[in-house]
C-alpha cells in the first residue's frame, strides 16, 4: 500500500476563537445537525486501529481543526493508549497538533512532552499585527493568551514551531514579523499565504495577491540570509533546499500528486485534502470503508492526478521543480479548473528570481559539509578498526599468564582475557 498520513479533525470546525480569515469555519455547515462536534471514542479507536493495521514505514497523525485542544487532554491520552494497543512492536508513530495555543494547560503540555508531540502554534507576529484578524467571537484579542500557551510548552520542553498566516495584516511587515519571532527565541517558522475568494470569485479583503506574496517572501529571505541560515529554520526555505540537495519534495505543494494524506472529520467522514472538504469529494466513512478501498478509489486517484494537470506555461518554467504548479487550492479560483496558473504565480516567480542563486550556494555548501562529515566518519572508523586489529594482534601473542596488555598489572587470563 502506498504510504499515507492522517489529518484528523476531532472537533471538526469548532473553535474557541473566531479568526476572520479562517477558511475552515464554514465547513461546520456540512454537519448542521449539531452545534457541538466531538469525535467519539469508538470512532477514535476505529481510526487508529485501522490505520495501524496498514503497512507503513511510519505512522503520522496530525490533530487539527478548528481547534483540536477543545477535546481536552483526556482525548489525547486515549489516542496514545489506542496507538499503544494497536501499534506493532517498534512501529514509529509521530503525532503533531496544530493549535491556536490559547487552551494549552500544564497537564496537556506534559503529555505532549512525554510522547514527543510536535506542536504547531498559530502566531501572526507582534500583538498589533496578530490581533487584527485573530480575535474571539466577541472581539477580544488573543495574542497574550497565545504567548502564554507557548510559554507553557517551553516550560515542558515540548517541540513546537510557529505557523504564520500571511494576510493583509502582516503582508507589508515581513522583516518585522521575522525579527519578532527571532527575538522571542522561536526558531522554527512556516509562512502560509492567505488566499481566499468569495462566491463570485472576488479576492477577500484580508487575502494577498501574488505580487504581495513574492515581496513578502523576498523580504523575509533577505532578513534570514546569510546570518541566520544555521540558527533559524524556515520550512518554506528548507523544502527548497531539500529538493536541491536530496531531490526530495517534502511538502505536498511541491509534489506532482495530491494522494498523500486523508482528512478524517469528527464523525469518521474521509476527504482527500484539508482545502477540499466538500460533500462531492467525500471518499467514505471509516466506520464503513477501509483505507484500502479509499486509497484505490477512482475519486481519490483522480483528485491526486489533478496536481499534474497544471497550466501549459508551467511546463516550460525553470521553477516547476520547485513549485510543482503550486497548491490546487490556489489554482481553482475561477471554478474547479486545475489548469489555471496559480494565483500566486507572479509572487513565486519573483521570489525564485530573487533567491535561486543563493539557494544554489547554500545547497552546495550543505553538500560539501556532508562530504567532509562522511570523510571524517570513514577516517574514524578506519582508525577504530586499526586499533582493534592491533589489540587483537597483541592478544594473540600473549600467554594466559602474561601481564595484560591493558596495563592493569593483572594476568591476562584474569583481566581482559576472561
Amino acid at each position: 500500500m502506498k504510504p499515507f498520513s492522517l489529518l484528523v479533525k476531532p472537533a471538526s470546525a469548532d473553535c474557541n476563537i473566531g479568526c476572520e480569515y479562517c477558511f475552515y469555519l464554514s465547513r461546520s455547515g456540512l454537519y448542521p445537525g449539531t452545534k457541538k462536534h466531538r469525535m467519539s471514542d469508538p470512532i477514535l479507536e476505529r481510526v487508529i486501529k485501522t490505520y495501524m493495521e496498514t503497512k507503513q514505514p511510519g505512522y503520522s497523525i496530525c490533530w487539527q481543526g478548528g481547534e483540536p485542544t477543545l477535546m481536552g487532554v483526556d482525548f489525547f491520552s486515549k489516542a496514545i493508549e489506542f496507538q499503544k494497543k494497536y501499534g506493532s512492536f517498534g512501529a514509529g508513530i509521530f503525532n503533531s497538533v496544530q493549535t491556536n495555543a490559547t487552551l494549552i494547560t500544564d497537564k496537556m503540555a506534559a503529555l505532549f512532552a512525554r510522547y514527543k508531540f510536535l506542536v504547531g502554534c498559530s502566531l501572526d507576529g507582534p500583538g498589533k499585527i496578530h490581533n487584527q484578524y485573530r480575535r474571539t467571537d466577541r472581539g477580544k484579542p488573543t495574542h497574550k493568551d497565545v504567548i502564554k500557551g507557548i510559554e507553557i510548552l517551553k516550560k515542558y520542553q515540548v517541540q513546537f514551531n510557529i505557523l504564520t498566516l500571511v494576510s493583509q495584516a502582516n503582508i507589508d511587515h515581513g522583516p518585522e514579523v521575522y525579527e519578532y519571532l527571532k527575538k522571542k527565541n522561536f526558531f522554527y517558522h512556516q509562512y502560509i499565504p492567505c488566499v481566499e475568494f468569495d462566491g463570485k470569485g472576488n479576492l477577500m479583503p484580508y487575502a494577498v495577491t501574488g505580487a504581495e506574496w513574492g515581496s513578502f517572501l523576498c523580504s523575509v529571505f533577505d532578513s534570514w540570509y546569510p546570518r541566520d541560515t544555521l540558527s533559524i529554520s524556515i520550512r518554506n526555505f528548507d523544502s527548497i533546499l531539500s529538493q536541491k540537495v536530496d531531490k526530495i519534495k517534502d511538502v505536498c505543494v511541491m509534489g506532482d500528486n495530491c494522494c498523500q494524506y486523508f482528512v478524517v472529520e469528527y464523525n469518521g467522514d474521509i476527504y482527500p485534502c484539508d482545502f477540499f472538504v466538500e460533500k462531492p469529494l467525500k471518499l467514505g466513512n471509516i466506520m464503513e470503508n477501509s483505507w484500502e478501498e479509499m486509497i484505490d478509489s477512482p475519486a481519490y486517484l483522480d483528485f491526486g492526478a489533478q496536481k499534474k494537470r497544471w497550466n501549459e506555461k508551467c511546463t516550460g518554467c525553470d521553477y516547476l521543480e520547485l513549485c510543482g504548479g503550486d497548491c490546487l487550492k490556489n489554482r481553482t479560483y475561477s471554478g474547479n479548473l486545475p489548469g489555471n496558473l496559480s494565483w500566486l504565480c507572479p509572487g513565486w516567480e519573483e521570489f525564485f528570481n530573487h533567491t535561486n542563486d543563493r539557494f544554489e550556494k547554500l545547497s552546495e555548501k550543505i553538500k560539501q559539509q556532508r562530504q567532509k562529515e562522511q570523510i571524517h566518519k570513514e577516517q574514524r572508523l578506519k582508525k577504530l578498526s586499526q586499533k582493534k586489529l592491533r589489540l587483537l594482534d597483541k592478544t594473540r601473542k600473549l600467554g594466559r599468564n602474561d601481564p595484560c596488555f591493558c596495563g592493569s598489572g593483572i594476568k591476562y587470563k584474569k583481566c581482559c582475557g576472561k
